[in-house]
Formats: C-alpha cells, sequence, structure tokens
C-alpha cells in the first residue's frame, strides 16, 4: 500500500511540473498569453532595478557607466526533460525605455520544477549595444557573449575586474531550478503600447 501512495504523488508531482512547462512553452511560443503592457513593463522594470540596486553593492554605479540596460523582471522558467523559459522587458538608455524585448528559449535535459528570477543586461560599449539593437532576433551565446555574474544579497562585485561589453547579472531567483544559464535565450524586439 505503501509504494502505491508514492507512486501517486510522484506521478501527481510529475503531471503538475509537466502541465506547467507545457503551458509556459506554449505561451512563450505564442508570445501573446504572457503579454503585458507598456506601463506594466516600465513598472516591472522600476522594481527590478530598485531591487538589484539593493542587492548588488556597486550596482548603481555600474548601471551608469552602461551605454544601455535590459531589464527582464519575473522571467519564468519550468520544466520536466523538456523545459521552456519567457520574460518581457525594457531596453533603456540614459535611464529612459527606447524598446521592449521579450526573452524565450527552450532545452532539452534532466530538468524538473520551476523558477523566476531577475535578469540584467548592461551594454558597457556603444559597438555592443548598436549590435544588439540591429539584431532582429539575438542569441545569447551566437549572437554576442555575456559574462554572467551570479551573487547573492549584499555581495560586492569588483567591477573593475568586469571588461566584457556585455555584462548579465542574475538575481532574485526564486523557485526549485538551480540554473542561472542564459546560453539559447533569444531576445527579440517587440511592440508595447
Amino acid at each position: 500500500m505503501k509504494n502505491y501512495r508514492i507512486n501517486r504523488i510522484f506521478s501527481c508531482k510529475n503531471s503538475i511540473a509537466l502541465l506547467a512547462a507545457a503551458v509556459l512553452m506554449g505561451g512563450a511560443a505564442a508570445g501573446v498569453a504572457f503579454a503585458k503592457t507598456a506601463g506594466e513593463i516600465n513598472a516591472s522594470v522600476n522594481a527590478s532595478l530598485d531591487r538589484f540596486y539593493k542587492q548588488v553593492k556597486g550596482g548603481k554605479e555600474l548601471a551608469g557607466k552602461a551605454k544601455g540596460v535590459l531589464v527582464l523582471p519575473g522571467v519564468v522558467k519550468a520544466g520536466l526533460i523538456v523545459g521552456g523559459e519567457y520574460g518581457e522587458g525594457a531596453l533603456r538608455v540614459g535611464g529612459k525605455t527606447v524598446s521592449y524585448y521579450n526573452l524565450a528559449a527552450g532545452s532539452v535535459g534532466f530538468q524538473i520544477g520551476g523558477e523566476a528570477k531577475d535578469i540584467i543586461m548592461m551594454f558597457m560599449t556603444d559597438a555592443a549595444l548598436k549590435q544588439f539593437q540591429a539584431s532582429k532576433g539575438w542569441e545569447v551565446g551566437v549572437d554576442g557573449n555575456i559574462a554572467l555574474v551570479n551573487i547573492g544579497g549584499g555581495e560586492r562585485v569588483d567591477f573593475t575586474k568586469l571588461n566584457e561589453p556585455i555584462i548579465a547579472f542574475v538575481f532574485d531567483v526564486k523557485g526549485l531550478m538551480a540554473d542561472i544559464s542564459l546560453k539559447g535565450a533569444k531576445l527579440t524586439k517587440v511592440q508595447k503600447k
């Protein structure tokens, strides 16, 4: 009897994870299911930047040196063998939103669970920013390499050692997946009202 209950619980958890992955991947493919308005995205971006500045000592100063900052708050990832990731955000230049982007990624492999995280990408050179803005669909690791920084709350990063043209931060991670990789993520410019 105990084996049946354990198997039944495991099956329910798998079903829930599979359903979450299917919903996430279907929404990412459609792009419309999770679509937010420009106002909603800007409010989320402001809140994400506030958290970033509080959690990353020196983050505000580094952002001030960047030529452009792409903020993707609340990026959601779910998976059960097959996984999907989706989020929307804004590119800011000189502190003002100039365009909106979505991030979508798919993966296959050993994975189970879900998470939400904030991603901030800083374009430290004019060339890196212009290349990103000119692309029709910019893929991490293909169209540009990123120095990915993962730090806990309150830690200080020695930013003088970061000489990459694009620096990304993944922070405020919530959930059960311990994956901060951005490899294969595709960023696409979208129109918002």
